[in-house]
C-alpha cells in the first residue's frame, strides 16, 4: 500500500561555527528543511537521482520516493517483505530502483521495480545459510556489485551484468583471503561505492579496517590498509580524492589524494561517536563532506580534520544531488533536506 503526504515544511537556518583550521573557508549558512516521509520506519538507504527524484529504504520492508524534490513523498512496503530490513537502495530514475535487504540466509534479498514502486520483483535470494549482505551499488542499468560478510574464510562479492537478473560470485584471484569474522557495516548503504569506468571501493570494517578497490568492474582488486580502528563507509569525489569514515570515536576519518595508495588520518568526530556514512556534496565550491551518525549530521571542508555540527538528531545515511539538494535519513522516518553548501 502506498501513501502520499504533503508536509508543512519546517525550515531551520543554521549558522554553523566550526573549530576550523586556520585559513579554511568560512562556514556557510546551512538550510535544513524537515520533510514528511509518511512512515515511522527507520530509514537506512538513500539514493538521489537528481534534485527532484530521490529514493530511500528502511526496516519493515519500507521504501520511500519523491519526484518533486521532497515536497511530497510516497512510501510503501514490499509485499512479502514486511520483515526485511532494506539497508540499501539504488535508483536509476523515477521508475527503476533496486532494494537490498540485510540479514542472514534468505533474509538477504534483492528486489527491483520498473514502475515507481507499484510492483516489486524479487531478483535474488541469498543461497548461503551463513551469508549476510551489507551494501550494493551500480555503475549503470546493467552492471553492479554486492558486498557481503565473509563466509568460511572467503569474501562474498556478487556481480551482475544484466541489471540484476543474474548475480554471480566474484572469484578473482586478486581478492585477498578473508580475515576471521570479516565484514562490512550495513548501516548506511555506503560501504560500497562505484565510479564511472569500472572503479569501485568497498569499506571492510572488521576486524581490521581495509579498503578493496577495483578499476575494471571487479575483475581484479587491490587492498589498501586504513589507519583507523574500524570503517563503515567510503566516498570519492573523483578517482584520486576520497575519504573513509570510521565507526569509532577516536579518529573517525582518513583521506587520500592518490586513489587510495596512501591515507592520512583526520580528526575525531564532533559528537563523541563515530559515523555511519558520508558523501561529498556535488557541485560544492570547496570539497565538502557531509557525514551522518548516531550523534547527528556534520560537515567538513578539510578532509575530516575538523567538523561543523549541523544537527544532533540521529541519522543513518546521506546523499547528494547538488549543493542545493542534500538529503539525510534516519530514525522514525526522518528525512531532512540540506542546502547552502
Amino acid at each position: 500500500m502506498n501513501a502520499i503526504l504533503r508536509p508543512a515544511p519546517l525550515l531551520l537556518i543554521l549558522s554553523a561555527c566550526a573549530a576550523g583550521a586556520p585559513g579554511s573557508p568560512a562556514p556557510a549558512n546551512i538550510a535544513a528543511i524537515e520533510q514528511t516521509s509518511g512512515t515511522t520506519s527507520l530509514l537506512i538507504g538513500l539514493s538521489p537521482v537528481d534534485e527532484k527524484v530521490v529514493w530511500g529504504s528502511g526496516v519493515r520492508g519500507t521504501w520511500v520516493r519523491t519526484i518533486d524534490g521532497g515536497a511530497t513523498w510516497t512510501h510503501g512496503v514490499v509485499p512479502g517483505g514486511e520483515f526485511l530490513q532494506f539497508r540499501d537502495v539504488h535508483a536509476l530514475d523515477s521508475n527503476t530502483a533496486w532494494l537490498l535487504s540485510a540479514g542472514t540466509a534468505d533474509s538477504a534479498r534483492i528486489y527491483v521495480t520498473h514502475d515507481g514502486g507499484a510492483i516489486w520483483t524479487l531478483q535474488h535470494t541469498n543461497p548461503d545459510a551463513k551469508g549476510f549482505y551489507d551494501c550494493f551499488d551500480f555503475w549503470d542499468a546493467r552492471r553492479g556489485l554486492v558486498i557481503g560478510d565473509a563466509v568460511d574464510g572467503a569474501k562474498v562479492i556478487l556481480s551482475t551484468i544484466d541489471g540484476g537478473v543474474h548475480w554471480d560470485r566474484v572469484r578473482s584471484p586478486t581478492l585477498p583471503p578473508a580475515l576471521p569474522g570479516e565484514g562490512s557495516f550495513a548501516a548506511s548503504g555506503l560501504c560500497l561505492i562505484t565510479r564511472p569506468g569500472g572503479r569501485a571501493w568497498i569499506a571492510v570494517g572488521t576486524p581490521v579496517a581495509r579498503l578493496l578497490h577495483t578499476a575494471d568492474y571487479g575483475r581484479t582488486w587491490v587492498t589498501d590498509s586504513i589507519p583507523l580502528v574500524a570503517i563503515g563507509a567510503v566516498a570519492f569525489r573523483d578517482d584520486r580524492h576520497g575519504i573513509v569514515l570510521g565507526t569509532d570515536s577516536s579518529a573517525a576519518t582518513a583521506s587520500t589524494n592518490d586513489g587510495g595508495r596512501t591515507w592520512t588520518r583526520g580528526g575525531p568526530p564532533p559528537f563523541g561517536q563515530g559515523f555511519y556514512g558520508g558523501i561529498y556534496v556535488q557541485g560544492a565550491k570547496h570539497p565538502t563532506v557531509v557525514a551522518a551518525g548516531p550523534g547527528g549530521l556534520a560537515y567538513s571542508r578539510d578532509n575530516g580534520t575538523t567538523w561543523t555540527v549541523i544537527l544532533n538528531n540521529v541519522y543513518w545515511t546521506v546523499g547528494s544531488a547538488s549543493l542545493r539538494a542534500v538529503w539525510a535519513m534516519g530514525g522514525r522516518g526522518r528525512i531532512t533536506k540540506l542546502s547552502g553548501f
